[in-house]
């Protein structure tokens, strides 16, 4: 599961059995986990992250957008 970035408490990490899948990130903190998928930017699950920690997330995910699909495709596709 190689990480991708560490942005303070999270961990935005890909999951290797996940190559089927549309391009996405695992987000990781000791509070919790989400995922969002990258084109769009849009959460499909979560787990005990509060709405408030989830737009923060999000608004992480969006910023390192670019970052995120040039990792999966070097990764998934390289």
């Amino acid at each position: 599961m190689p990480t991708v970035l560490r942005d303070g408490a999270y961990r935005f990490y890909f999951v290797s059995s996940d190559r089927n899948e549309p391009p996405h990130i695992h987000v990781w903190t000791d509070r919790g986990f989400a995922k969002f998928w990258l084109d769009p930017v849009v959460l499909q699950k979560s787990g005990r992250i509060g709405r408030t920690e989830l737009r923060r997330v999000q608004r992480i995910v969006e910023q390192n957008h670019k970052t995120f699909m040039e990792a999966w495709h070097d990764y998934f596709d390289g």
